[in-house]
């Protein structure tokens, strides 16, 4: 404890600048975990709350509308590891094969630049972008090929919400595998080189081992918020015409607590997420720990 004391005493600036991240997720998300126990009561404006049990959560999992909702959420959880965590992956070795180095720059700010943007920002250019008057169906149109209104078309809603998702954060999320990618010594490309390896199998047998605890240490987080799926992005893009396939645990969290005022069984559903998301993320790391060496600790 000593040392760690005169270390900290040390680097005091370091753990100053840390100060307000450790506030704001002790506020929004540890003091909120106290709350949790109202799943288990019965909300009660003018009096204290009555102890309710597994009440909640059996009405939970009995309600027709909880299971499309966590059907919604799982598949569209599910396209979105799928289709859009390999593409950092891919961007930073794209990046990282970039030999003019203002080139290089200009794509790097340019991807990043969505990230930047609100979902209701987004939300608005995709919605002007895929609409029946909008950039894709003119393209569609010029190859003959009759207009479609995406944005209230089943079909191809989840998808919208992939494409958008991954137009959003794949450059910004390159930044960590790019930060790893920077780590590699130079020397083992040379020494590739002088072997005759070319740039796919210096890619192969240098870079992608050297990211693999990385990938690992990230896909195994990712897992964690898989129940989210994304809150302000599907409330932004939802509509009627599609909300039966892209309804997901989090908006109807949002509908049934703030909007109806079902504070406790809103909170059943949300600790039932959080508690999936836990399980998810220990099996991942353990699995990983068992068959790899490498996990998130």
């Amino acid at each position: 404890m000593k040392k760690v004391l005169n270390k900290m005493r040390e680097d005091w600036i370091l753990y100053v600048m840390l100060l307000p991240g450790i506030v704001y997720f002790v506020i929004f998300h540890v003091v909120p975990i106290v709350g949790m126990k109202l799943a288990f009561q019965d909300y009660r404006i003018i009096g204290e709350n009555t102890w309710a049990g597994l009440k909640h959560f059996s009405i939970l999992f009995s309600s027709p509308a909880f299971i499309d909702v966590l059907k919604n959420t799982v598949i569209i959880s599910t396209m979105k590891i799928i289709f859009i965590f390999p593409i950092p992956i891919i961007l930073a070795l794209l990046i990282n094969e970039v030999r003019s180095g203002p080139y290089r720059k200009y794509v790097q700010s340019v991807s990043y630049l969505p990230h930047f943007l609100s979902w209701v920002v987004i939300a608005g250019i995709w919605i002007s972008f895929l609409s029946p008057d909008g950039g894709v169906n003119i393209l569609r149109n010029f190859f003959s090929l009759p207009s479609l209104d995406f944005m209230t078309s089943k079909d191809h809603i989840r998808w919208v919400l992939v494409f958008s998702e991954m137009w959003r954060s794949a450059g910004w999320d390159s930044i960590l595998y790019i930060a790893a990618i920077m780590k590699i010594s130079p020397h083992l490309y040379e020494a590739a080189k002088l072997d005759g390896a070319n740039t796919l199998q210096q890619m192969r047998y240098i870079t992608l081992p050297a990211l693999a605890s990385t990938v690992v240490t990230v896909f195994i987080l990712n897992l964690g918020f898989f129940m989210n799926a994304g809150f302000d992005q599907v409330f932004n893009l939802m509509n009627d015409s599609v909300i039966s396939k892209v309804d997901i645990l989090d908006t109807y969290v949002y509908r049934i607590g703030l909007l109806n005022g079902q504070y406790a069984y809103a909170t059943a559903a949300s600790l039932f997420k959080g508690v999936i998301g836990l399980v998810l993320i220990l099996s991942t790391h353990f699995i990983s720990k068992r068959f790899t060496g490498k996990g998130v600790w």
